[in-house]
């Protein structure tokens, strides 16, 4: 994991979430910005995924459990496709909220992540 790049994905997460959050609040249904903000979260967790099989192989190692760093990683993965497909399926200002939620939730799962990654005893 690179932290300079986890830093980036968790502010893009939270700025997302807020966007959607307070435009789901005040009654928008999901659009081209709502889903296109939770669209980056998904494809900068993508590059993350990528990042997290080739940093090992570089010396970039975990300090870590691996196995509880990648089901965060998976599970975040699944957090905006999931919330993506509600949002296309029942397009209200829920879905907008959920959206934002789902954003806010990979934001907490980044950090974890991170933690996982820097800050742990082997």
């Amino acid at each position: 994991m690179i932290e300079w790049f986890a830093w980036l994905q968790l502010a893009v997460a939270v700025l997302g979430g807020a966007l959607c959050v307070g435009l789901g609040l005040a009654g928008r249904k999901p659009t081209d910005l709502t889903m296109g903000a939770t669209a980056l979260v998904e494809v900068l967790l993508l590059a993350q995924l990528v990042v997290a099989v080739v940093a090992p192989l570089t010396g970039n190692t975990a300090s870590g459990s691996l196995l509880e760093f990648y089901v965060y990683l998976i599970s975040a993965i699944l957090l905006p496709l999931a919330a993506g497909l509600w949002a296309l399926i029942e397009r209200s200002r829920w879905s907008t909220v959920i959206l934002g939620v789902a954003c806010l939730s990979v934001a907490v799962m980044l950090y974890r992540m991170l933690q996982i990654w820097t800050v742990q005893s082997a």
